[in-house]
């Protein structure tokens, strides 16, 4: 009987968790993170202050908890695409695109979490280590289509900077699947360089879309997006053919 009463006290315990972070991601949505406070997500759930501190004492572990749960999502998509898009048989640069095109969407549908954990960083929030990993994981599909396209020997040109490899920390090299502590091969910190310059140019791109500065440039955004990504890809060595109009 206690376990269950324990049982219950925690899925109860989850599910307001749950509401607060959907009221805060309404609060954030409408009002940015300089203005997100636990008073006022307390007032729009019609809870006293005091009891929202039992779940989160600080609006900075507040923050914390939206800001894990935006990277997490886009992990999530990005992690199933690059799977449906290989068990569709697609190879390193359709995988690619389907990534890019997942991550873009997730984008459009969340502009208020892209904004917190892409965007201008909030004054006086210093986001703690355990947002590390959740930030990876979009990365971490990026360098694993890199490592795809090394391993079938269709990076083209398979490597163009063996200094690279003294260039890029650790973590970099980790996430490209060097064990830690080893030495990775010039060819391999080079594809992991170019894992950075595409992740880099993925956020960019939907930064540049969201900021509103391609209205006068174009008619179709997500043509012009997808024609921005095949055109990162070349630069990355991999090809990809993009769909007929």
């Amino acid at each position: 009987m206690p376990t269950r009463a324990a049982g219950v006290r925690e899925r109860a315990r989850a599910q307001l968790v749950g509401e607060i972070l959907a009221a805060a991601r309404t609060k954030l949505a409408a009002d940015g993170a300089a203005d997100l406070s636990l008073r006022s997500i307390a007032r729009d759930l019609g809870m006293a202050s005091s009891a929202m501190y039992r779940y989160f004492p600080s609006r900075d572990a507040l923050l914390t908890a939206l800001v894990i749960d935006a990277y997490d999502a886009v992990g999530d998509v990005a992690e199933a695409s690059a799977a449906d898009a290989r068990a569709a048989g697609a190879g390193p640069g359709p995988v690619w695109l389907a990534v890019a095109r997942s991550y873009r969407s997730w984008a459009l549908e969340n502009r208020a979490s892209f904004d917190l954990v892409y965007g201008t960083p909030v004054r006086g929030y210093d986001a703690p280590q355990d947002t590390v990993a959740p930030a990876l994981r979009l990365w971490r599909v990026i360098a694993s289509v890199l490592g795809e396209a090394l391993a079938r020997d269709e990076l083209t040109p398979r490597a163009t900077s063996p200094e690279t490899r003294d260039l890029l920390r650790p973590v970099v090299l980790e996430v490209a699947g060097v064990p830690a502590g080893q030495s990775a091969p010039p060819h391999v910190a080079d594809a992991a360089a170019r894992s950075v310059a595409l992740y880099a140019g993925l956020v960019g791109a939907v930064t540049t879309e969201l900021a509103g500065h391609y209205a006068d440039v174009t008619t179709d955004p997500s043509r012009l997006f997808d024609v921005t990504v095949q055109t990162m890809a070349l630069g990355a060595g991999l090809a990809v053919e993009l769909p007929a109009r």
